[in-house]
């Protein structure tokens, strides 16, 4: 059987990616919210970057 990582060739890690997603869709919150809880967290990621995991992943 393959293991295959959905997460492979993404700059970020798995744990920051899944957690955007989660962010998005448990709380529906904006992208620009998301955007700016990773800021205060000392993430810098673009609100487009977070809609195209979440269209991918979610």
């Amino acid at each position: 059987m393959q293991n295959t990582n959905i997460y492979a060739g993404y700059r970020y890690p798995p744990q920051i990616i899944s957690h955007a997603v989660w962010l998005y869709y448990r709380f529906t919150l904006s992208f620009r919210d998301i955007e700016e809880l990773l800021a205060a967290r000392g993430i810098t990621v673009s609100e487009k970057t977070i809609r195209n995991w979440c269209h991918k992943f979610g």
